[in-house]
């Protein structure tokens, strides 16, 4: 019996069972339809949530920069703030004043605020020079009152009228050209020049670099170096003169500029001039004994190393004595001889001296308190000694100060001034007081702490995409990782989204493309 009914296949013991009923009874088992583990379910929601957060914020960013809202017309009630310059005090303090208590005058002979740790990029293309430039009414339009922005140049300070001199600095000149304007404070913060020490020929030969027209001046007669050299029938020693090029000052930004150079002649000259590769040469004379004196020793000693892996020529102790057209005269301070250096491109990266505004303003006030050559001596409130009722602030370069002149000092010495103008707005009752006390402002702001700086830390690019950081609780690091943290340090200093995302940009097409070695 059992095989007879075996013989009857599946089909006769079951009739209702069909071949396509089996099939899918066998697809559809339990374990077939079980739920999937919700592996990394919510870090995706998160990711995506992060995403549209993000592209959110950068949106309505660029939307506010665009639409500034309507801002309080000028007050005569209200005391005036002139401000002198855009560097970095300057505009650290315009930032971060609150103009609804005060009229703001801001006079400077340019538009703009200048990046200046990345100008030695834009010198050989590494960055465009727009990048790292902040048109200054964008700033401006954006505080709570209206600021008058003048383009000129101050003149002349009259600290006991409290008047400023202000001269049109426009290439088209209008009926007006000479304004004198009123002031209850006075800020300085129109930086320094380059110290030439009075070594004859520097300012007739040399290029600084501290402002936009020099970086462009530095390109111009790099590319005019290579083009001559690589001219036809063109001398070898002519060749060797100006493929020579002489970086002065071993400071952060002599070193920056060798680095950059550096990079610019052998990553991308050397492809594109095959004809004269391999005869470029790069030399720093630094009158102490070692470059980036600021530096612990052993920072110092990786920046001397990678320079000699790289081939530029350190002279250390080594000072100039004279300028010349085609090659300078130098003495070396060991060995007391004289030599003297031909060069294509010189540039002088050296120390700082003042300007002509603040040498004037200095032979206004007594002597025995303005008796600093590098600038105005100040108090730790920073306010100018010997300025009538502590009416006039100095802040930056143009300051003699205990603190180093650097653009992070200025940029905390702006914030700082900006905080304690705000403070005082809100000091009417205690300087009614004073007032009928027959003092002056000077004692009201010195009843506020005094300014204190602390020190975040100091970097350099050196070269190869190597750069080495002096970081607080004694932290020395050097190499390519530095690299990258140098790099998103100053991308995250810059001012505005506009000018990261534009610097960012750049250093990504230098990467992919090369450095445009075109000609204005």
């Amino acid at each position: 019996m059992l095989l007879s009914r075996l013989a009857k296949g599946p089909h006769q013991q079951h009739p209702r069972l069909s071949l396509s009923r089996l099939a899918s009874t066998a697809t559809t088992h339990p374990s077939a339809h079980a739920p999937k583990p919700p592996r990394f379910k919510w870090t995706k929601r998160i990711l995506k949530g992060g995403a549209v957060v993000g592209l959110g914020v950068v949106a309505w960013t660029i939307y506010d920069l665009r639409h500034p809202m309507p801002q309080f017309e000028w007050d005569p009630s209200k005391k005036t703030i002139a401000i002198l310059g855009t560097g970095w005090g300057s505009v650290s303090m315009l930032k971060d004043l609150d103009t609804e208590n005060y009229n703001v005058v801001l006079v400077s002979p340019r538009a703009y605020f200048l990046f200046t740790p990345l100008l030695p990029s834009c010198t050989v293309g590494t960055i465009e020079l727009r990048s790292i430039m902040q048109p200054i009414r964008f700033l401006t339009r954006f505080k709570k009152r209206e600021i008058l922005f003048i383009e000129g140049n101050c003149t002349h300070v009259d600290p006991e009228n409290q008047i400023i001199t202000v001269q049109d600095s426009s290439q088209i000149v209008g009926d007006v050209s000479v304004t004198d304007i009123k002031y209850d404070y006075l800020v300085v913060g129109v930086g320094a020049e380059n110290a030439t020490f009075g070594i004859p020929g520097v300012k007739e030969h040399a290029s600084f670099l501290k402002e936009a027209w020099d970086a462009r001046r530095i390109r111009t007669q790099l590319l005019d170096c290579l083009e001559s050299a690589a001219f036809p029938n063109q001398t070898e020693s002519e060749k060797e003169r100006l493929l020579h090029m002489v970086v002065v000052g071993g400071g952060p930004t002599g070193v920056e500029y060798a680095a950059e150079l550096h990079d610019f002649l052998h990553d991308d000259i050397t492809t594109w001039y095959p004809e004269i590769a391999g005869k470029f040469k790069i030399t720093l004379v630094e009158a102490t004994p070692h470059v980036l004196g600021m530096f612990p020793p052993d920072l110092i000693a990786y920046t001397e190393k990678t320079f000699a892996e790289n081939k530029v020529d350190i002279r250390n102790n080594t000072a100039v004595k004279e300028v010349r057209q085609k090659d300078i005269v130098v003495l070396n301070r060991e060995t007391q001889a004289l030599e003297t250096i031909p060069y294509g491109l010189l540039v002088w990266a050296t120390g700082n001296a003042p300007r002509p505004l603040v040498a004037d303003l200095i032979a206004q006030l007594p002597k025995d308190l303005q008796n600093q050559r590098r600038g105005l001596v100040t108090d730790d409130w920073l306010v100018v000694k010997g300025s009538p009722r502590g009416s006039i602030f100095a802040l930056g370069d143009c300051s003699a100060t205990k603190w180093a002149p650097t653009a992070q000092v200025a940029s905390r010495q702006g914030a700082y001034l900006a905080n304690m103008f705000g403070h005082l707005a809100n000091m009417k009752r205690e300087q009614a007081q004073f007032e009928q006390q027959g003092k002056t402002s000077l004692d009201v702001v010195q009843t506020l702490p005094p300014f204190v700086y602390t020190h975040m830390g100091s970097l350099a690019y050196v070269g190869g995409e190597k750069a080495i950081a002096d970081l607080p609780g004694n932290i020395h690091i050097g190499g390519m990782l530095t690299f990258y943290f140098w790099r998103s340090a100053y991308l995250s200093n810059l001012f505005t989204l506009r000018n990261r995302t534009l610097v960012a940009f750049d250093w990504m097409k230098c990467k992919m493309f090369g450095r445009d070695i075109s000609r204005e």
